[in-house]
C-alpha cells in the first residue's frame, strides 16, 4: 500500500503541476506534509534545499529521496517513476498521434521547420559550453578535451557514455 501512496503523492503533482518541477513543489508538499504526514514542513524544506543544491530536476530528486525515506530503494524507484510518468505518457500519446499523421503535409512542413531551429539551439548550446570551458578551465584543457573527445567519438567510435565518463574522470583528476 505504501508504494501506491508514494506513486499517487508524486503522480498527481506531476499531472497538475504545469510548469515543471518548481511549479509542482507546493503540490508535492501538500501530499507529503499534509496528506500523508511523512514529513514536517521543516523536513520538507530541508529536502527541497538539498534538491536545489544538486544538479538535475528538483522534482525527481525529491521524489527519490522521499520515496527512499518511506520505502527504501523500491520506494525511490516508484517515486521517481511517478514523477516522470505524466510526461512520459503524454509523449507516448503525442508520438502515436504524430506517427498516425506522419504522411500529412502539415506534419512534414512542421518537422522541416523545426529541424533548423533545433540545429541552431544545439549549436548555441555547444558554443556556450565551449566558452564556459575556455573561461573556467583554460584553453589548454579545453583543447585537450576537444581533441580527445573527437578522436574517441569519431575515429575510434567509442560509445558517448564512455567518453563522458572519461571526461568526468579527467576533470576530477586534472581540473
Amino acid at each position: 500500500m505504501i508504494y501506491w501512496k508514494i506513486f499517487l503523492a508524486f503522480f498527481i503533482p506531476g499531472v497538475l503541476g504545469y510548469g515543471g518541477g518548481p511549479a509542482s513543489i507546493p503540490l508535492v508538499e501538500n501530499e507529503v506534509v499534509d496528506r500523508y504526514e511523512w514529513m514536517t514542513t521543516e523536513e520538507f524544506s530541508e529536502v527541497l534545499a538539498l534538491g536545489n543544491a544538486l544538479p538535475g530536476p528538483i522534482a525527481t530528486k525529491m521524489a527519490g529521496y522521499i520515496g527512499y525515506d518511506q520505502a527504501g530503494w523500491l520506494g525511490a524507484i516508484v517515486g521517481v517513476f511517478a514523477t516522470v510518468a505524466p510526461s512520459l505518457l503524454l509523449m507516448i500519446i503525442l508520438l502515436k498521434v504524430l506517427m498516425k499523421y506522419k504522411e500529412s503535409e502539415k506534419v512534414k512542413r512542421m518537422t522541416i521547420t523545426v529541424r533548423p531551429a533545433i540545429a541552431v539551439l544545439l549549436g548555441v548550446m555547444a558554443f556556450q559550453f565551449f566558452q564556459s570551458s575556455y573561461v573556467n578551465s583554460g584553453i589548454l584543457q579545453t583543447i585537450i578535451l576537444l581533441v580527445a573527445s573527437y578522436l574517441t567519438l569519431v575515429r575510434f567510435r567509442i560509445h558517448p557514455a564512455i567518453v563522458i565518463a572519461g571526461a568526468l574522470v579527467y576533470g576530477g583528476l586534472f581540473l
